[in-house]
């Protein structure tokens, strides 16, 4: 037996697992990837950078967390199942109340960069995980929501729009509200990665390099560890990149 629990990985979160009944009136479940797993080099049973989301969350103890965006539901799946690991170590001393312990999940979902598939309150994921929702754009959410109830984030998770603009926008914003030994982690960051394995002649995708041309100016100011594995085995799902920040 490995240290993880393939299976319920498989079943619970690189999955939707899809109810049905075949031929002979017989039930079965069908699994239904997750929508861009494979962004972060997941497949059925390897959560690929998700390990590295749930493992700074599990080490760091951290209480409010906060993902901007959502792609198809992965890393926010990851997220509360961290902290409900860690609540059931008793870490926490207090329960799911929205101001002390909780994981928010910010998404306009308004279809640009993909359509999310879990807003149905009848979802897989709204039903087994169900992070408190935030269905607004970034900047709204954290004049309005954030700003207004004085939360303090101590895992920041970027992965929203992805021009440069955006994700700029983004980390000059919410690091403000990062805790005292508050992490930030941005997504889809790996040059080559993105030089490589992405061929386009569409001009606006240059739109979406945003990760990539941000991290380069990020100050001194940060620490910054740069998790790339895309030319470690070509023949092997590999992550778009995850970076991670922290104050010196």
């Amino acid at each position: 037996m490995g240290i993880l629990n393939t299976n319920f990985i498989k079943k619970f979160i690189t999955n939707n697992p899809i109810e049905k009944v075949d031929d002979k009136g017989e039930n079965y479940t069908e699994y239904d990837a997750v929508k861009y797993r494979w962004s972060h080099g997941s497949t059925e049973s390897y959560l690929g950078d998700g390990l590295i989301i749930y493992s700074l969350i599990n080490f760091f103890k951290c209480r409010n967390i906060a993902c901007l965006g959502s792609g198809g539901g992965f890393i926010p799946r990851i997220m509360v199942q961290a902290h409900r690991d860690l609540k059931e170590q008793e870490i926490f001393e207090h329960d799911y109340i929205w101001d002390k312990v909780q994981v928010y999940l910010v998404d306009a979902a308004n279809k640009v960069g993909g359509e999310i598939d879990w807003n149905d309150k009848d979802s897989f994921f709204r039903k087994k995980f169900n992070p408190r929702i935030i269905l607004d754009t970034t900047e709204n959410a954290y004049y309005n929501f954030f700003v207004k109830h004085d939360i303090k984030i101590d895992l920041l998770h970027i992965d929203a729009g992805h021009s440069y603009n955006d994700v700029k926008r983004d980390f000059e914003l919410y690091s403000k509200l990062l805790s005292k030994n508050g992490i930030i982690t941005i997504h889809d960051t790996d040059k080559n990665y993105a030089n490589e394995l992405i061929k386009t002649d569409n001009e606006e995708f240059t739109d979406w390099n945003g990760p990539i041309k941000f991290i380069d100016e990020i100050s001194d100011k940060w620490q910054r560890l740069d998790l790339f594995n895309s030319n470690i085995d070509r023949e092997k799902p590999s992550s778009t990149g995850i970076t991670i920040l922290k104050h010196v």
